[in-house]
């Protein structure tokens, strides 16, 4: 039963206004329907659908074998197959078990939108569009004389506040660098562009007049049209019930066949693109898909006068985007209480739920206050079907940690169609070449940890979160409330009672900065269970909330209320010391007959010396940085500290394992990309997870030798306890540690590795020793400072898997001696020199609003790159920018040759002087 809550009794015309005004009153559950509801209003979309419609689809029996198979026929199951097509892909099949469009697609509204706060969301809306706008080299190529209904009237977002307007100049700044039009109108303006718009209260808009709208059952049709053109088969109702897979190398597992009511595929690729119905096809191959389905919906109005030539709206702060309907318009948005679907009905085909108008009131309310007129305008039909929504509003993608072969191109969070184009390009790559084109690890499903992947708690709380505030300004340092408190390392309390404010990384609570005496006055920043935000009947809202009203005052496009308290934690380490907790870092042992040897090939640096720690890239075969990472060998005397303890070979004559450190927010997707490399290169080695067994406490600063020194008898006046790059055991105060003289942050200090039930003890130890010396806590908005300051790399920001080490200024990172995953890239590079290079541009505080990345990078008047990773100088009071620019044909970039030219940073906006050179000048 599909229940609906409330329901509106009503006359055969319905205005807005009416329907906004009328009491609710109470009905009993009903079944969903597709055409029309008891109310009076039509249940339905406002265009030509696929139900009845003649698709091209492919006649005869399915084939008994095929290179990949795409189950699920909505938009973006059709682009995959599409773009799969266009790389050469010919015996490729997709089943759908309706019919085609028949879940979600269906009942899109059709938006596209081309400005996002992020470049490689910016890039996929482009190619969606460009294949739509493109009349020579688009689509419409492919497709015949399949329309996909483009309209190109453009877009307005409307701001209501100086903040929202500050957020859409950041957006028509990222936007100027890929050539996206834009403009900023006043009130006045955006009245004369839109006439029935109420601007009384608006205090500014962005205008993108190349944005418009496509007819979506249109848009799949030329997808699936074009597809079948270049070879492609397509079988509709066929109905998938198994997915075989077989075991493969290390007991890995892998795609082998389909099993269908038609007949058996072999096949050792599947792309799982079912949209709501994802997580059964997942489970079908023992692939776990962390998505929700939840009723979202919208109305289409019946003639509003004067309507045709207004752009499409986006009204964020009213939740509330308006979409041109012919001469009307379709009206929804994002309600704080969405209706969850807990199971969506395998044959929900075409299918529509009765609007819940209690629910929807708040867009009713909003539309008619934006557009007055349509308090007299009639509701021609509604429109509530089944999305799926995932944790972070971004879709889920790439190749399923779980079982090789097994693709997934789901939860795309009501913006299918609008990145179909670009997504469905990336995920044929993805099958194709192993690996998308751009840098997708927000999209990847390795972005999400398996200790909490399958946490259907977790999911449903994040991806309501997600939905909640898909309108809300996108702060650069926003923190999750829900689904918080998954992961916590044995010092969560203690530095909790010390004032940390926590950030939420992979599942863990890391430290992210430390309140003032003062502010823990007034109670501890404590992360409690998610309240929904007060927006169900059973969730109350939390009152006096001191770690939501924490991070609250750090949303902001200007210097936030923290930012004093963060630099005076950068300027403790610099001037005395400070004590970084870093234990939700990943940690692995690399271990087995081949471990050096694959060691050898996974890392571009020279790695397992006893008594050292490298510093290291990790490369894929375009040599494109996967990650940077540290690697060291244990040392014999901790072999039989639990958890290095298993990995064995110390007693049998083999080599101690190797020792692998990567940042925790990547760790999933670090640990998986060598598993997956010691799979496909068939080395006899595994890697065994012990992050949860260890801890990292950084210790760094000019006191950080004298502190430890009297924490332990071990001397610290040795080389090999002093040089850079050491790693040695020691005891402090009695807890056997694994020191490392490493450094994050640019200063004299170590890492201590420790067994976590030890973790506490060494904090107190070090914190005792350190505080009558000036020690104090610290954080990673500290971190981020500090190593930006030095021009240390950030690993998904200013270095990613499509810059090279020698792009990013990181090629003594790469040995000269030996063959790695990327090496025949390095060396031709090393020849022929970078086309690109990373710079680092420095302006002062004082003029001009800080730096968050972004922003455009201008030379010489021109827009040529845009700001990958923003920090700022204690040092000098400065802020620093770090972008790639490309080089000119002939000219080896220096330092010289970039003096020579004027950059500026340009933010909301505004342009400011910038000094550039390839390294930063604080190192």
């Amino acid at each position: 039963m599909f229940r609906r809550l409330r329901r509106f009794s009503s006359v055969q015309r319905h205005t807005i206004w009416d329907i906004a005004l009328k009491p609710w009153v109470h009905m009993s559950p009903c079944q969903p329907c597709s055409t029309s509801s008891r109310s009076g209003v039509k249940s339905g979309v406002p265009y030509t659908s696929l139900h009845d419609a003649g698709a091209e689809r492919s006649t005869g029996s399915l084939p008994s074998e095929a290179d990949c198979v795409v189950i699920g026929g909505g938009v973006a199951g059709c682009s995959a197959l599409y773009h799969l097509t266009k790389l050469g892909m010919k015996n490729v099949v997709l089943l759908e078990s309706a019919k085609l469009t028949a879940g979600t697609t269906w009942h899109s509204a059709g938006l596209v939108w081309r400005l996002r706060p992020s470049d490689v969301s910016i890039e996929l809306l482009a190619h969606t569009r460009d294949l739509l706008h493109d009349e020579e080299n688009g689509l419409r190529v492919d497709c015949g004389e399949v329309d996909p209904g483009w309209i190109q009237n453009g877009g307005l977002f409307v701001a209501n506040t100086k903040e929202r307007l500050d957020e859409y100049k950041r957006l028509m700044t990222l936007g100027s660098y890929y050539g996206i039009e834009s403009s900023v109108l006043s009130p006045k303006e955006t009245k004369e562009l839109y006439p029935l718009m109420n601007v009384d209260d608006v205090y500014g808009t962005l205008y993108s007049p190349g944005d418009g709208i496509v007819e979506p059952a249109g848009i799949a049709q030329a997808y699936n049209r074009a597809a079948v053109k270049h070879g492609a088969k397509v079988f509709e109702e066929c109905g998938v019930f198994a997915i075989e897979t077989k075991e493969g190398f290390q007991s890995s597992r892998q795609v082998s066949a389909v099993h269908t009511n038609l007949g058996v595929i072999r096949t050792n690729c599947v792309l799982n693109a079912a949209g709501g119905w994802a997580p059964s096809v997942g489970a079908l191959a023992g692939v776990r898909v962390p998505l929700v389905v939840m009723k979202h919906a919208y109305v289409v109005t019946e003639t509003v006068e004067g309507i045709r030539k207004c752009p499409n709206v986006r009204d964020h702060d009213l939740s509330l985007y308006l979409k041109l309907q012919g001469d009307g318009l379709s009206v929804g948005g994002y309600e704080n209480n969405p209706l969850f679907v807990d199971k969506l009905a395998p044959d929900f085909n075409f299918g529509l739920y009765d609007l819940d108008w209690d629910v929807f009131s708040t867009h009713i309310e909003a539309a008619v206050h934006r557009v007055p007129c349509l308090q007299t305008t009639g509701i021609k039909s509604t429109v509530s079907g089944p999305e799926s929504f995932t944790a972070d509003h971004q879709p889920l993608m790439g190749e399923s940690p779980e079982v090789r072969g097994f693709f997934l191109s789901c939860g795309y969070n009501s913006s299918g169609i609008m990145l179909s184009g670009g997504c469905g390009k990336q995920i044929a790559e993805w099958i194709v070449h192993g690996r998308p084109s751009l840098d997708m690890l927000a999209f990847d499903i390795r972005r999400f940890a398996p200790s909490y992947v399958g946490n259907a708690d977790w999911c449903r709380e994040r991806s309501h979160e997600a939905y909640a505030k898909n309108y809300s300004i996108v702060f650069p340092n926003d923190e999750p409330m829900a689904g918080r408190n998954i992961r916590k390392d044995p010092l969560h309390q203690e530095l909790l009672e010390a004032g940390c404010v926590y950030q939420e990384r992979h599942g863990w609570e890391r430290p992210g900065w430390f309140m003032s005496s003062a502010e823990k006055e007034k109670g501890l920043p404590e992360v409690l269970p998610y309240d929904y935000y007060g927006s169900y009947d059973n969730h109350s809202t939390h009152e006096n909330y001191i770690y939501k009203s924490a991070v609250e005052q750090d949303y902001s496009f200007r210097l936030p209320k923290c930012f004093d308290t963060i630099v005076d934690e950068c300027r403790a380490c610099r001037s005395t010391g400070a004590l970084f907790n870093m234990s939700y870092f990943g940690k692995f042992l690399l271990t087995g007959k081949d471990a050096q040897q694959a060691a050898d090939w996974l890392f571009s640096n020279n790695v397992g010396q006893d008594g050292k720690v490298t510093y290291t890239c990790m490369l894929n075969k375009n040599g494109g940085t996967e990650s940077d990472l540290t690697v060291a060998r244990v040392p014999q005397a901790l072999m039989n500290v639990k958890g290095f303890s298993q990995a064995g070979g110390a007693d049998d004559g083999e080599a101690t394992p190797l020792y692998v450190a990567c940042g925790g927010a990547v760790a999933t997707y670090v640990q998986y990309h060598i598993q997956r490399t010691l799979q496909d290169k068939r080395f006899d080695a595994e890697l065994i997870d012990i992050s949860s067994q260890f801890g990292l406490l950084s210790l760094q600063g000019p006191i950080s030798k004298e502190v430890l020194q009297l924490c332990t008898e071990t001397d610290l006046s040795t080389a090999d306890t002093t040089q850079y790059g050491k790693q040695f055991p020691l005891e402090i105060n009695g807890e056997r540690v694994w020191a490392m003289r490493m450094s994050y942050v640019g200063e004299f200090g170590y890492e201590f590795h420790v067994p976590m039930e030890s973790l506490v003890a060494v904090y107190r130890s070090l914190m005792s020793a350190g505080q009558r010396l000036g020690l104090r806590n610290a954080g990673y908005r500290a971190i981020d400072f500090l190593s930006a300051e030095k021009g240390y790399h950030h690993w998904h920001s200013d270095l990613r898997t499509t810059d090279t080490p020698l792009e990013a200024g990181l090629g003594f990172l790469c040995s000269k001696t030996k063959d790695y995953c990327g090496s025949d890239v390095v060396q031709q590079q090393r020849q022929n020199g970078v086309s690109r290079r990373r710079i680092c541009l420095v302006s002062d505080k004082e003029s001009g609003v800080p730096l968050f990345g972004n922003e455009a990078i201008v030379c010489d008047g021109k827009v040529v790159s845009y700001v990958r990773r923003a920090g700022y100088s204690c040092s000098s009071d400065q802020w620093l920018a770090f972008g790639y620019i490309e080089t000119e044909p002939g000219v080896k970039l220096t330092d010289k040759v970039l003096a020579g030219r004027k950059y500026e940073i340009e933010q909301m906006g505004i342009r400011t002087p910038a000094s550039a050179s390839l390294k930063s000048p604080f190192v």
